[in-house]
């Protein structure tokens, strides 16, 4: 029996959220809808699963640890396989709980497909309330402030966890009226490939069934490390800016200027390398003045690369400024030539950041 498609269906605005499940489940044949509702403050999270016949379960499923992550490992997957299993629906539109990325599930089963041999990804689905789309994606809102059902603890901010949705999707759909720089803005994060839509009409079953979803080119498109051709351009409403050195960061000046590179009303994206931190390869994902940076591996043999991808607005268009702070925060050829790229330190004033410095056997 072959596997059955599953779409999953991300976002923050639960309008946008449903309109896109729904939508989903009429265009597809036979489709089979499974919805999960995050309550962190409750402690669980309540499963719905429906067709077209009507309402088919509904459980409430505590969970050991009310985040999202824990709701993807201990309910989604293990729903969508038992469901994919049946062979009783065409597909399944899983409706992922608010502020969950598909990202976990999708990892999942792109390393081992034997943890649900019944079900693949056909596709991952974005949805956007259009009239929001600018503030959600470069505000400067976080999580708890928006009442999204996570838990208090989860501080990320509003843009960082939208815009990381935006750029994982093979679909972004965007409902309600929706100002064009939203548009385009929407168009320079999505992953090359991928569609963006203003007011959805939809898809033909037949363009969905075989598949929307590009494991590889996901993955390419939002990884911390990008040693492609450059990303950089701009169009009537929005820019990309890429600021890319094989030099590293000095630990002083980046802490320094952090406010400047990572502030402001922009999406921004990718690694750095320290001086102080040389075998680290440190991840840079900001928006809208909210900034994450943390080690997510070691260079080992690659070439260590500080590049970071920058999205903002033609309105707010601070490029020369960014540049210009870029270039001050990375050592200089006198400061190259005098100690080299690879220091060896105890400390380095990044530790509230990124932990220990790992000094050199």
């Amino acid at each position: 029996m072959s596997a059955t498609p599953v779409f999953l269906v991300t976002g923050l605005d639960a309008g946008s959220m449903a309109a896109a499940t729904i939508g989903l489940q009429f265009d597809l044949p036979d489709a089979v809808v499974v919805r999960h509702d995050l309550d962190a403050a409750a402690g669980h999270l309540v499963r719905t699963v429906s067709d077209l016949t009507g309402l088919l379960e509904r459980e409430v499923v505590p969970l050991e640890h009310a985040c999202t992550s824990c709701a993807v490992r201990e309910d989604v997957l293990p729903t969508l396989e038992r469901l994919g299993a049946i062979g009783r629906w065409g597909a399944v539109v899983a409706h992922l709980p608010v502020a969950a990325d598909a990202l976990s599930v999708c990892r999942v089963l792109g390393w081992d497909a034997s943890v649900a041999p019944g079900v693949r990804v056909a596709g991952v689905v974005t949805a956007l309330d259009g009239a929001a789309a600018l503030d959600d994606l470069l505000g400067d809102e976080i999580l708890p402030e928006r009442r999204l059902g996570t838990l208090d603890t989860d501080r990320r901010g509003v843009g960082e966890v939208l815009g990381a949705m935006v750029e994982y999707a093979d679909l972004v759909a965007i409902f309600g009226e929706t100002p064009e720089p939203a548009v385009e803005l929407v168009r320079r994060l999505a992953r090359p490939g991928a569609l963006v839509t203003a007011d959805w009409p939809g898809l033909r079953a037949e363009q969905l069934l075989p598949g929307l979803h590009d494991h590889d080119a996901s993955e390419a498109w939002v990884g911390e490390v990008h040693d492609g051709p450059s990303r950089e351009s701009e169009g009537p409403h929005a820019w990309t800016l890429e600021l890319t050195s094989t030099r590293p960061f000095h630990p002083e000046r980046l802490r320094e200027h952090a406010d400047v590179l990572g502030g402001g009303p922009f999406r921004s994206r990718g690694c750095f390398w320290l001086a102080s931190r040389p075998a680290d390869v440190i991840a840079w994902d900001g928006a809208g003045g909210q900034l994450s940076v943390g080690v997510t591996g070691s260079w080992a043999r690659a070439t260590p690369l500080t590049r970071i991808l920058v999205t903002g607005l033609r309105e707010d268009d601070a490029r020369e400024r960014l540049r210009a702070t870029f270039e001050a925060c990375l050592l200089t050829e006198a400061e190259l030539a005098a100690r080299g790229p690879f220091w060896d330190v105890a400390s380095d004033g990044l530790e509230s950041w990124l932990g220990p410095v790992r000094r050199a056997a």
